[in-house]
Order: C-alpha cells, then structure tokens, then sequence
C-alpha cells in the first residue's frame, strides 16, 4: 500500500487540499470554496468527496492521518477559535466533527502558520535545524516557533502570534484591535499601505500616483521597484526596516539558528531580504550579532501550504 498523509489548509476563500507522502511528494491535490458554506456540516461532507477523489486517483492508497492547517486553530483543542476572516464564529469544535465523517482517521489540527513551521521542518530547509523560527508574509503576518526541535504552542494552544506584537506604537489599525502591528506594516497589504504614505513624502513620479489602494497589487509594487520606481523602493526600504527590527527583538527570547521567510512578499527577493538584514543587524544585541541568518523559506516553488498540513500527520507518524 502507498502511504500518504491529507493535507488541508482552510483560508477563508478557498481550501486547498492534497496527498503527501513521507518524502514530501504531492502527486494529487485540489480545491474547493470555503466561502459561501456556512453550515460546517455541509462543508466537512464536500472536504470528504474532495478527499475520495484524490484517493481514487491513486491505486493501493491508504490515509494514515489528516492534517489541518486552519486560522486561529487550536492545536490541544482540536478547534477553531474566534477567526475573524471564517464564517464559522465562535469556537468550533473541528476535529470532534471530522471524526464521524473519517471514521478511524487520527486527525490534526494547528493555525496555519504553525502548520508552515512544521513544512519547513519536515519537507523544507529547516531539516536537522533545532532552533527556528517561521515568518509568512501574505495577507497577513503569520509565525512559528521552534525550539529543541518543538513548536512553542503555549498554555493554551495559541503562543507565537508574533504579527500582533507592536512594531509602531500608536500605528495603524489592526484587526486584531490593536494599533501598530507588525503584520499591519511587514506584509502584502501592509507594504501597500507603506507605499501610499511614501507618495505623499516623496515627489518622484510613480505609476501608483493615480491609482487607489484596491487598483494595485504587492506584485505591482516589485515590479516598479526593479524597474527603478523611487516611491516603490522607499516603500521596500521601510518595510524591511521594520521586519528587521522586528526579528532582533524575537531573537532575543528563543536564539533561532535561522528565520525562515515565506509567503508572496518574499518573492521580492533582495528588495525585502537586503533592507531586512541591515535592519536586523543593526538592532541585534552585540552577543547575537552575524549568528542568526535570514533566509527565504525551502518550500517556496512548492505547495507549502498543503505539505505543511499534512507534515503535521507525518511528524506523529514518524
């Protein structure tokens, strides 16, 4: 029998969903909307006819467990809670639903971004490192932390929510409810946010002068910069600034070997990955300083999200 594991990973448009096996391979993946069911039932009934699909597609197939990636899930609980961009609210008991819809299949479940720190882990560039941490750059800003080879999860299940720790006091607004997050600066909407500022501090002509925040996208701003947009590069330079600063002070409670950087703004490459060095050299404590690397994540040309669901199954499995 092939082995492999389910590995989902619930946003709150779509869910993503494939089979991986030991070794991190992917052969068979699909998707299907998150919005619109509302009635979790319903929903978990179509996850398993995704799911069957994807076994009939392989002969000699066996599931020997299902890993979820979800916003907002809670690791020792099994449950989403409270997640601001689902249609479920409140606290929602995941797992003790799935149980009856895959009768016999151990299932797992973490927020999203702990499940990409164990990707990395198992599948990606952090193999054989003990000590790292996790940072995903998308919508949001989304973190793990590993230490002694284990992911710090906290008293109740909810530790490492490291875009929510203030990186401008009184800054911008946050869903959260706080003001100042990290992920409201250090993250695609955050760097668009910064570019908008830059427009009304610098003079140089720029492409974005006559477009609002929802007629471009972070992909746009890269694209500017390389091609020697003055306003997108400033908006790089402080962004880069701001997550560098950001990661001296993380350093200092956990000491990571290296910090992995994943999610769409790191396609930027050097844009981001430069002015985020300088920054983090700068602000790092003198005992800490040329020992932590930042590095892009090893699951970048891959589903990491998928892969980081269901290394989840395989790190109990092994």
């Amino acid at each position: 029998m092939k082995k492999f594991a389910v590995g989902i990973d619930i946003g709150g448009t779509y869910t993503k969903l494939g089979l991986v096996d030991k070794d991190g391979n992917c052969p068979v993946q699909s998707k299907l909307p998150t919005k619109g069911h509302s009635d979790i039932e319903e929903y978990l009934k179509n996850v398993k006819i995704e799911v069957d699909k994807l076994t009939n597609q392989i002969d000699d197939c066996e599931i020997v467990g299902i890993g979820i990636g979800v916003p907002n899930g809670n690791f020792y609980k099994g449950t989403i809670e409270h997640a601001a961009n689902l249609e479920w609210k409140g606290v929602v008991p995941l797992i003790e639903k799935l149980k009856p819809i895959f009768p016999g299949i151990p299932a797992i479940l973490t927020n999203d971004a702990n499940a990409s720190a164990y990707g990395e882990a198992i599948f990606g560039s952090a193999k054989g490192v003990k000590e790292f941490i996790t940072i995903t750059l998308g919508t949001g800003l989304g973190s793990g932390i590993v230490v002694n080879n284990k992911l710090v999860y906290g008293n109740n299940g909810f530790a490492g929510e490291l875009g929510h720790t203030r990186a401008v006091d009184n800054g911008r607004e946050c869903g959260c409810g706080k003001k100042g997050c990290l992920e409201t600066y250090c993250s695609s909407t955050g760097l668009k946010r910064t570019l908008l500022e830059m427009l009304a501090i610098k003079k140089a002509p720029s492409k974005f002068r006559d477009l609002g925040i929802n007629d471009f996208h972070g992909e746009e701003i890269t694209e500017e910069a390389l091609n020697g947009d003055e306003v997108a590069k400033a908006a790089f330079e402080k962004t880069g600034f701001i997550l560098g600063r950001s990661l001296a002070d993380f350093v200092a409670f956990s000491e990571p070997e290296v910090i992995y950087l994943a999610g769409g703004l790191v396609s930027s490459g050097e844009l981001l990955f430069e002015p985020t060095r300088r920054s983090f050299e700068e602000h790092l404590m003198n005992s800490y300083k040329g020992k932590v690397k930042i590095m892009p994540s090893g699951l970048m040309d891959m589903n990491a999200a998928i892969l980081g669901a269901a290394a989840l199954i395989w790190n109990e499995y092994e």
